[in-house]
């Protein structure tokens, strides 16, 4: 069975690659969750992010946008110090500002799944790259949708990692076309 070649044979990346990466994501407590764990890799590996996964889960109320959107004082001093996240006081206070705006998106266009994935007219960009080389690390989709988002005030939003946000929720298919997942997804 061929895949990607950047999952290698790391359990926790081959299990991301062949069950998650690249799905289409509708719901928004999920979509809420790969913002703010794309947001949280900036400047790390994603493997670093994949194996902090479920302790983000616990510290951050299972990414309900509303719950975190609430944290005080007192939380952001919690999850600083909490050794199972990226403690970065930046990273931090951005993943509350951007609940907060979240839920702002979600109220004037009734879900962020409707905000986010009108970028691609509702439907997935299906690509056909032959090698990961080809994969662009940014697109102009992923140019507008940064640049609307960081207009609303969002942190942590560039275009790189909106991308990576599109490829994850399955907003685009960047699997290789010789990946089993390719058309599966």
């Amino acid at each position: 069975m061929q895949r990607c070649e950047w999952c290698g044979d790391d359990p926790l990346y081959v299990q991301y690659h062949d069950e998650e990466w690249g799905v289409p994501v509708h719901d928004d407590q999920k979509l809420f969750e790969f913002l703010i764990l794309e947001g949280a890799q900036a400047g790390l590996s994603w493997s670093t992010i994949l194996k902090k996964r479920e302790n983000y889960r616990k510290a951050y109320d299972n990414f309900d946008p509303k719950k975190v959107a609430r944290y005080d004082e007192k939380k952001v001093q919690e999850l600083l110090e909490n050794e199972g996240i990226v403690r970065n006081k930046l990273k931090v206070r951005a993943s509350i500002l951007n609940a907060k705006l979240f839920l702002a998106i979600q109220k004037e266009f009734g879900s962020f799944e409707t905000y986010i994935w009108g970028f691609v007219d509702g439907k997935v960009i299906k690509n056909r790259f032959k090698r990961m080389s080809d994969l662009p690390a940014k697109t102009e989709v992923s140019d507008a949708l940064s640049a609307d988002l960081k207009k609303r005030g969002f942190k942590f939003v560039g275009s790189t990692i909106m991308y990576a946000h599109m490829q994850a929720t399955g907003m685009v298919n960047d699997h290789v076309m010789s990946c089993f997942r390719w058309k599966e997804v």
